[in-house]
């Protein structure tokens, strides 16, 4: 290795820029293991083979299974028991935060990131980034600051209330490819934070990321013990599911995925699924150029692959005639392969996304505005995509008419556009799109902005002139709301929410009351 500082990786830093990466391992029974079987992936812009990620099959699940039924349902650790691993985890906090503070580890995770799933440089540093900040977040006494419970006056001398945040014990997280190492890191460090014990799931095309980053909080002092990483296909998840191991899981991904969890588990899922995103443009104009900005950022970058990506723009008149679809293209047209500003589709190939483009253009009014297809000059493998950064329009009125097509989640960089000039129709609408993870409303009037905040149900949704769809949550609450099986990624109140339930135990150590008496014999 290059330094001292990666004694803990098994992916040399110089094979990130080229070359194989090796294989990818699981973690079962505190022990790095292999499989019988593994599938190669290979590099998503020139198709050679990048990695090995193993293809666990159901025969080999014993081991796994043996380790989660042993896991007691009170957790590992909770407000009563072994309180001292809570100190534990934000001393683990410090230590990885002082890694990957670290400009050599910080480049590593980027790189790991731009070859695995490739995405802009600016955009796979802003999620190492986001990591470290989480990781400082919950350093030192922070971890310990979670399990904050409180207490309510009984009803005499010796009696309390004390409400507690417990653990479920034994939990699952099934992670997305899209943001490889945020999305998993954060949700397995909240789930460790509040005493479960974890099967961490990543997405194969990401998989190196998460491996790499587990052995760096085993470097920091995390008991090799506490979770299992396990690679393989969706057979062998699900057959884990329904054994009923799990007290709960948490799924970051499609909606009809989503929705098969929760079947299969009888309800025990927590999801974030990916939402149709829109974004409405207040009847006020300005800053053009910087709305368009941030409109193309927020359809395109990482070619539309993020679960808060702008799917639907409304747009009132105003900003129409104000040239605001000329400026996104011009935006959009900026956009290479050669700087990853456009990216591989990992999950829709290019005859899909072609397909459904050319679905929404036989909607009566619908025109292309910019894209709509393939981007010449690459070696992107056949089995991922390769679109160019696309916007449809489609009359206000025809959305409407044909919402279940309009609303198709689409993982690439295509949005579609709309033109509004009355209000109610548009609240009517967003009521009906039904997946409620984020959104933004760009105007500086406080009436039209309390308005469609008052008839909304997002769970993250950004208002005023600045207003985005797609932020990273390291500073506030990122989840959707509107279902109960929501969950929340990135804050204290999402961990609270996600990992942990309620607990109340009543003290009454009080004197019995001298004037009791059994009751008369029926």
């Amino acid at each position: 290795m290059a330094s001292d500082l990666f004694a803990w990786a098994t992916v040399d830093p110089a094979r990130l820029s080229e070359g194989y990466l090796g294989p990818v391992l699981n973690l079962v029974g505190g022990q790095w293991q292999t499989t019988q079987q593994a599938k190669s992936y290979p590099d998503p812009l020139t198709g050679t083979d990048l990695f090995h990620v193993p293809e666990t099959q159901v025969e080999e699940l014993a081991p796994i299974i043996e380790e989660m039924k042993a896991v007691p349902a009170y957790g590992l650790h909770n407000p009563l028991r072994n309180v001292q691993r809570y100190n534990l985890y934000g001393q683990i906090c410090t230590k990885a935060g002082e890694y990957l503070s670290h400009s050599e580890v910080f480049a590593y995770f980027t790189g790991l990131i731009m070859r695995t799933v490739p995405k802009s440089r600016p955009q796979a540093e802003g999620e190492v980034r986001l990591v470290r900040a989480f990781l400082q977040n919950f350093s030192g006494d922070q971890v310990r600051y979670l399990a904050r419970g409180f207490t309510v006056p009984g009803d005499h001398a010796g009696q309390e209330t004390c409400g507690y945040r417990w653990p479920y014990g034994p939990v699952a997280i099934i992670a997305p490819f899209n943001f490889p190492l945020e999305i998993p890191a954060l949700q397995l460090l909240g789930a460790l934070f509040m005493g479960n014990k974890v099967l961490l799931k990543p997405d194969p095309k990401g998989a190196p990321c998460m491996e790499q980053f587990i052995r760096l909080l085993l470097h920091c002092g995390l008991p090799n013990t506490d979770l299992v990483l396990l690679n393989g296909c969706a057979q062998a998840m699900e057959h884990l599911i329904t054994t009923d191991l799990f007290r709960c899981i948490q799924f970051t991904g499609s909606t009809q995925v989503a929705h098969h969890l929760s079947a299969l588990s009888q309800g025990k899922v927590r999801f974030e699924d990916s939402g149709f995103n829109w974004k409405v443009l207040s009847p006020q104009v300005a800053e053009v150029d910087y709305i368009a900005y941030v409109c193309d950022q927020d359809a395109y970058a990482f070619s539309g692959q993020k679960c808060s990506a702008q799917k639907l723009l409304l747009a009132h008149g105003s900003w129409m005639q104000a040239g605001i679809v000329e400026k996104l293209a011009a935006l959009a047209g900026r956009r290479t392969v050669k700087d990853l500003t456009i990216t591989p589709l990992l999950t829709w190939t290019t005859e899909r996304i072609q397909k459904h483009v050319n679905a929404l253009l036989t909607i009566p009014g619908a025109k292309l505005l910019f894209g709509g297809c393939s981007f010449p000059d690459h070696n992107i493998p056949s089995i991922y995509g390769a679109f160019c950064p696309t916007a449809v329009f489609i009359p206000f009125d025809q959305i409407v008419s044909n919402l279940a097509l309009c609303t198709v989640e689409v993982f690439g960089p295509l949005q579609i556009i709309t033109e509004w000039n009355e209000l109610p129709p548009v609240l009517e609408l967003l009521g009906r799109l039904g997946r409620y993870l984020t959104a933004g409303i760009v105007a500086n009037d406080p009436l039209f902005l309390g308005e469609v905040l008052g008839c909304s149900v997002n769970g993250t949704i950004y208002a005023g002139m600045r207003a985005r769809t797609s932020g990273a949550p390291q500073n506030h609450w990122f989840g959707a709301a509107g279902d109960p099986r929501g969950s929340g990624i990135g804050t204290r109140e999402s961990i609270l929410q996600t990992w942990s339930c309620h607990r109340e135990v009543i003290s009454d150590f009080g004197p019995v009351p001298a004037n009791w008496s059994l009751p008369p014999p029926s």
